[in-house]
């Protein structure tokens, strides 16, 4: 690895603040941004801001201009070598005489991986790597993981009490939380590829599961609503297909009819062979339709099985400051357990106030499979 030097991070660190930029509107892209440096100052930049538009490099170079010959890139992610809905990065890197190239971290699409740097390195282009590189595969996590596991990043968000409730005896939990989270969460939906709930969740509150924040960013992109619905009991009238947006529902059931009213009100309906409680299949199928972060907004039981199958990334708990009593509903079904060394366990990964609430991120620690 180089000995970078301050510079190089500084201008590294602004490159991954670009990327930032394309938080919400990028997918199933990366997020990317892009620092060229000449004679010592920031020439151009830019990122990419959604697929099928022009990659960060494209809108650094054209910002630079002439002053690109000879100056330094600083991008993210290895720059594309192949033909895809935009040329390749590589060849306008080398078109305006790029003389060096410091990428954070490489590319795991196939196409590209080693392709851009190699192709750059073959030109006389000095080429370095791994600045930053953690940073920036974390604001990839998604991409990284659908491309690398073949499933998208899991993350399960819930909002309970002090006493780890979600919901009163009799079903009540609107609004267990605050204003503050119920916005704060409108940013997890932005960033997610896909939102994802179960039928009676989505029943039971007659969910949306829609982005409601018109300041985020999506620049027209609006995120899947995935509907596991083993026994196809979603009504047309609900509000869900009221929304814009694509609606999947996920089934096992060849209800003819039911399948027909869903899809009259808007939903794609798929049958899938092992039912829509085969979570890795539904994952896979996720997964080939360019799903990079995928935001589980479900009930106790199946947010527990999420869990229980290990396929959880992250875990978003929203904990109110209050006691609804032992006898409402829990964060998560999960098995009984008899020893404590079989627990759950997780990291905190940040901690933090949003109005009265806390938000607490945290990341299971992996388990023993049987």
């Amino acid at each position: 690895m180089s000995d970078f030097t301050a510079d190089d991070h500084r201008y590294m660190a602004r490159a991954l603040r670009l990327a930032e930029r394309g938080l919400y509107s990028t997918d199933p892209n990366p997020r990317v941004g892009c620092v060229i440096v000449g004679g010592g100052r920031v020439v151009g930049e830019g990122f990419h801001a959604r697929a099928g538009e022009a990659h960060a490099e494209v809108h650094a170079l054209a910002a630079a201009g002439a002053a690109a010959r000879g100056a330094t890139a600083y991008v993210t992610l290895e720059p594309c070598a192949h033909h895809g809905r935009t040329p390749p990065c590589a060849d306008a890197l080398l078109a305006a005489g790029i003389a060096r190239v410091v990428y954070a971290c490489g590319d795991p699409n196939p196409r590209v991986c080693g392709a851009g740097v190699g192709r750059l390195a073959a030109a006389g282009v000095v080429v370095e790597s791994g600045l930053l590189a953690g940073p920036a595969a974390a604001l990839n996590a998604g991409f990284f993981s659908r491309l690398r596991r073949g499933r998208p990043w899991l993350r399960v968000k819930l909002g309970a009490s002090l006493d780890g409730r979600t919901a009163l005896a009799n079903g009540s939990s609107r609004w267990i939380t605050s204003a503050a989270a119920r916005a704060d969460v409108q940013r997890l939906r932005a960033r997610s590829s896909a939102i994802l709930s179960g039928a009676a969740s989505v029943v039971r509150d007659d969910a949306r599961l829609t982005v409601r924040d018109a300041a985020l960013e999506l620049r027209g992109r609006l995120p899947l609503r995935v509907i596991l619905d083993p026994g196809l009991v979603l009504r047309p009238a609900a509000r869900l297909f009221q929304e814009p947006g694509p609606v999947l529902v996920l089934t096992g059931s060849v209800d003819a009819p039911a399948r027909a009213a869903l899809e009259a009100a808007g939903a794609e309906v798929v049958v899938l062979g092992g039912g829509a409680r085969d979570l890795r299949a539904v994952l896979a199928l996720l997964a080939e339709r360019g799903v990079n972060e995928l935001l589980v907004e479900a009930g106790p039981r199946l947010a527990g099985s999420f869990l229980g199958a290990g396929l959880v990334d992250e875990f978003v708990l929203y904990l109110a400051p209050h006691l609804l009593g032992h006898d409402g509903a829990p964060l998560a079904v999960l098995p009984t357990l008899d020893d404590l060394r079989d627990r759950w366990e997780f990291i905190y990964h940040d901690v933090r106030r949003v109005g009265p609430d806390l938000r607490l991120t945290l990341v299971p620690v992996p388990r023993e499979v049987a």
